[in-house]
């Protein structure tokens, strides 16, 4: 009996993970609102009813795509601070940040969403995902220096995220280590002071 189970776990294991890359694969092809079931089912070499055993549409095949970067997401997002009670940011190691690497691994699977229509669903998702464990996770010391923590919060989360998406606009130019050690870089820099450059002023 276990072991039937076992197998029936397996066969869906495999049958969403195919559908998944079909989806992705003809996404990479053509705008997700032209896709058919018909074509995803074809391509990854399943029938409709195995389908609809799983998604009720494309649409909930899409978003279990999204929800399972997501989780990934927040895991690497956590990553650094998860077994400590004190997150001391100024002694922040460089590859203990995670979150380029989980990037990075998923580089094909980010590269079709982020040159498709659902570009706009998949950057709510991560910021909103991120937003409530900086939150929940985070104690609201930045009150105590006279902050707004929604303003930082948020501010916080852009920050990162848009260098994330510069990342992978850019084709992955840089190693995950290089963009680990810049954003830590950025974090502990604070001057005082910046010249201007009137030089380069008309």
């Amino acid at each position: 009996m276990a072991a039937d189970i076992i197998k029936s776990d397996r066969r869906i294991v495999r049958s969403k993970a195919a559908l998944k890359q079909a989806l992705l694969t003809l996404m990479s092809q053509k705008p997700f609102a032209s896709i058919s079931i018909t074509e995803i089912v074809e391509l990854a070499n399943y029938n409709r009813g195995t389908f609809y055993s799983h998604y009720e549409n494309k649409e909930g095949l899409l978003d279990d795509i999204l929800n399972e970067l997501i989780s990934e997401l927040v895991k690497s997002f956590r990553a650094p601070y998860e077994a400590s009670e004190l997150f001391r940011i100024d002694e922040l190691p460089a590859n203990a940040v995670m979150i380029f690497d989980h990037i990075f691994q998923n580089a094909s699977i980010y590269t079709v969403l982020m040159n498709s229509e659902v570009l706009s669903d998949i950057r709510e998702k991560m910021f909103l995902a991120l937003k409530q464990i900086l939150i929940e996770d985070l104690d609201d010391s930045a009150s105590a220096n006279g902050l707004n923590r929604e303003f930082h919060v948020i501010y916080s989360i852009h920050a990162v995220l848009g260098l994330v998406f510069h990342w992978i606009e850019g084709g992955f130019n840089y190693s995950p280590a290089y963009m680990q050690e810049q954003l830590v870089r950025i974090i502990n820099w604070h001057p005082s002071t910046i010249m201007i450059n009137k030089k380069e002023r008309k």
